[in-house]
């Protein structure tokens, strides 16, 4: 009769162990063990575990990796890139629309919500359509440019303007992204900057709309949502959105329809992502992200189409 022998680690054969995975009943020997509830698993057992483990979200359904603040720092990258690209390109000619604009600035016509096309003012004077020989330079909405309405919002008016939207896009957006996730988050930014777009669009068609606000005033109103969702208080962003209404009506050359465009779509946005039903909140808050985009490109086309 033979003497029994001691086992050895299934991934250490070196290794004599008289520990065993309690899930998968396989020997493991220091270096493999795992802590577990009772006992000690083996590396695979744990890795199956956590492929199968539900992730940790946020109250909204988003992921935890939000905290860390991603989108917030990469949409103001983004709005820094557009700023160099303008001082890069700002030694093109002076573009003129329709002979509405006098010195408008290439990045400025070229991404701005506008319906006119720009064309090139090539002796100085101004020409309406198209410079013989030269042609449309960017078209307007109108003319088919629909990607102003997103590109609008990566662009500003000087410095100051560019400064103050950033650093209310840092102090609004980590904290929606840390709560919404940041999926939900670059949704709810982007859609409110389009709405505000598509506001300045139909409301102010002989204006040339630009900035990062029509997205921040969604973020106001997301805030106040997310705040009345989670039953918290809500009289500082009330105070602070008050404040910014009155001071887009009380200041010259601030567009109110973008403000204002920005504020109800990013309200029924963050409405879509905040009460959306646990047992459906996903497919939920897809359909009403995208319902509001629909309703967008409707309204967007059938003013384009009228034009």
């Amino acid at each position: 009769m033979s003497a029994p022998t001691t086992p050895v680690c299934y991934r250490h054969p070196s290794r004599e162990t008289g520990v065993r995975c309690v899930r998968c009943d396989r020997p493991i020997c220091p270096d493999c063990m795992n802590p577990a509830s009772v006992g000690f698993q083996c590396p695979e057992c744990v890795a199956e575990g956590r492929r199968t483990q539900r992730q940790a979200r946020t109250a909204f359904g988003g992921s935890l990796s939000g905290q860390a603040g991603y989108v917030t720092k990469a949409l103001i990258g983004l709005n820094l890139l557009a700023a160099v690209i303008g001082v890069v390109i700002a030694g093109i000619p002076t573009l003129i629309g329709n002979g509405l604009f006098t010195g408008v600035t290439a990045y400025q016509a070229m991404g701005a919500v506008t319906p006119f096309s720009f064309t090139l003012a090539a002796t100085g004077e101004l020409y309406q359509g198209a410079v013989p020989g030269i042609g449309t330079v960017f078209p307007g909405i109108d003319d088919g440019g629909f990607y102003r309405l997103v590109t609008a919002m990566f662009i500003h008016y000087g410095l100051v303007h560019l400064l103050f939207n950033m650093y209310a896009l840092w102090q609004l957006g980590r904290q929606l992204e840390t709560v919404l996730g940041p999926a939900r988050f670059a949704a709810l930014y982007l859609i409110a900057g389009l709405g505000g777009n598509v506001a300045v669009y139909l409301l102010d068609p002989g204006g040339l709309g630009a900035g990062a606000s029509t997205a921040l005033f969604g973020l106001f109103a997301g805030f106040f949502v997310i705040l009345r969702r989670l039953g918290r208080d809500t009289s500082g962003i009330v105070a602070l959105l008050v404040m910014n209404v009155i001071i887009t009506f009380l200041i010259p050359n601030l567009s109110w329809e973008g403000h204002i465009g920005g504020l109800v779509t990013g309200g029924v946005v963050a409405a879509a992502l905040a009460y959306a039903p646990r047992e459906r909140r996903t497919p939920v808050q897809v359909a009403g992200c995208a319902a509001v985009v629909l309703l967008l490109v409707v309204v967007t086309a059938a003013r384009a189409l009228t034009a």
